[in-house]
């Protein structure tokens, strides 16, 4: 057991932020080399891929002192290894046990179709200079997640380059199926709680709030995703023999799916909002700041205006209000032309956006309820769930551990560090709290046009530069 690094020597910290300055370089070639191991989860043909991913990774962090090792898995079904990396137990100056953190993200990525889209090779990354002059990462991954996972990495290496130590003891945790549902995480966790135990649990998968206002995510948005599909005749049918007469279930799908929100933009399942909050007006007034009209937010994908529920700004119908969308409808006759066919069956795919609060079994008992009123009683409805989470918030903003990483990312980027919300889903904040009992930090340096699971993915020099930068600030001051 060895001592760590006074946190408040701020000597400390300047040699190590010096030496993440001069090996640069380097850390850029060790993300390019992770860059070019096309670890796409959700295809079978790249699981050797994915395990050349989790052994890289392995071996670097044997390189910054950290005794990792590949844990295969086979909880929910057999899938692509963990990675689970150990720096020695730490004493403080006074003899106590140092902290320790668990540091999560994920070394899979999404497939890189349409390809014709990419302007080159998905998995052959290289930096491209932006007409604003900004330069940027271009490959699969590399904002989503290995770029991210690498700041924090590349920190911990430049602490024991310099000090021989960190400031306070790591675990680290990659896993390989984020990207495909990542049902093997929750119970890995559980298995192996002794080995994970933490004081506190980070991850670096979300994004900052402008291109240099750091920020760290504090509440998330859970799901509840259902598969629906109507069946009534027998078999398809001629419209103009049986039209009128017949139930039509792509009538029957839409009217349904479109009474789910009324003229207000609400939703309209019994008890859909039980548990809701509404922030508080200085929290509004923070992210109002940040897009000052629903236009500011919408501009980037062609739109101007909020189409959700009203008396509320784009931004919070995405960060603190729950949603309901249609994701797919299908039925009947699909192809060229036309053909007068009165379906048997119809399908669809709807997903419900929570936050914390709802209970997503109650949103999806609900939502079946509302789906069979609509059916006349020979009718048949089958439902399929595709999963279900909670929404995440981190509790008591004004804690130790959240304050002194805020005050980390401002000494870092020289603007005031934001609590802003997240639309989307990161299962690992509420896994984290049900398997191990940790509050989870998500602090992300992605920018908003890093086009994530699309073609073109970037990643900033800026982030990743200044991402290490600020991980080595924030270990020393959780210590």
């Amino acid at each position: 057991m060895t001592h760590s690094t006074a946190p408040h020597d701020t000597e400390a910290v300047k040699a190590v932020l010096t030496e993440v300055d001069r090996s640069f370089d380097q850390a850029l070639e060790r993300l390019f080399s992770l860059l070019r191991i096309p670890s796409v989860s959700t295809q079978p043909d790249h699981a050797v891929d994915c395990r050349r991913a989790a052994q890289w990774l392995c071996e670097d962090m044997g390189q910054s002192g950290l005794t990792a090792d590949i844990r295969d898995v086979n909880w929910a079904l057999p899938g692509n290894p963990m990675v689970v990396g150990r720096s020695p137990d730490l004493k403080k100056a006074d003899g106590q046990p140092a902290r320790r953190v668990l540091f999560y993200g994920h070394y899979d990525v999404q497939p890189t179709d349409p390809d014709n889209l990419w302007h080159s090779p998905p998995f052959e990354p290289h930096i491209v200079t932006e007409p604003d002059g900004r330069r940027v990462i271009v490959a699969r991954g590399a904002s989503d997640d290995k770029g991210q996972v690498m700041t924090f990495l590349e920190a911990c290496r430049a602490w024991k380059k310099v000090h021989g130590t960190l400031p306070v003891a790591v675990t680290v945790l990659l896993e390989g199926e984020e990207e495909c549902g990542g049902e093997n995480l929750l119970p890995f966790m559980k298995d192996n709680a002794g080995t994970l135990q933490a004081d506190l649990a980070l991850s670096c998968d979300t994004a900052m709030a402008g291109r240099q206002i750091p920020a760290i995510t504090t509440r998330l948005r859970g799901m509840v995703a259902e598969g629906v599909e109507i069946t009534c005749a027998t078999q398809d049918l001629h419209s103009g023999i049986y039209g009128n007469a017949a139930a039509n279930p792509i009538a029957l799908l839409c009217r349904a799916l479109a009474d789910l929100r009324d003229g207000e933009g609400r939703v309209t399942l019994p008890g859909f909002y039980d548990g809701v909050k509404i922030p508080d007006d200085q929290t509004r007034a923070q992210w109002r700041s940040l897009y000052p009209d629903d236009a500011a937010l919408l501009k980037e994908v062609g739109l101007s205006e909020a189409q959700g529920e009203k008396g509320f700004t784009a931004l919070e119908q995405t960060w603190c209000r729950p949603s309901c969308e249609i994701n797919g409808i299908s039925g009947g006759y699909e192809g060229e032309g036309i053909k007068t066919v009165l379906p048997a069956r119809a399908q669809a795919k709807v997903s419900f956006r929570l936050v914390p609060g709802q209970s997503p079994e109650k949103i999806r008992a609900a939502f079946r309820d509302h789906m069979r009123r609509y059916l006349p009683s020979d009718a048949e409805i089958r439902f399929t769930s595709y999963g279900g989470s909670p929404g995440f918030e981190v509790t008591g903003e004004g804690s130790a551990d959240l304050t002194a990483a805020l005050t980390a990312l401002e000494e870092e980027w020289g603007n005031k560090a934001l609590t802003i919300g997240c639309g989307g889903s990161i299962p690992v904040a509420n896994e984290v709290k049900e398997a191990l009992g940790l509050d989870a930090l998500l602090v992300g340096f992605a920018q908003a046009d890093d086009r994530v699971h699309s073609p073109n993915e970037q990643y900033g020099l800026d982030s990743f530069r200044h991402g290490i930068r600020s991980w080595v600030r924030i270990l020393a001051a959780l210590a």
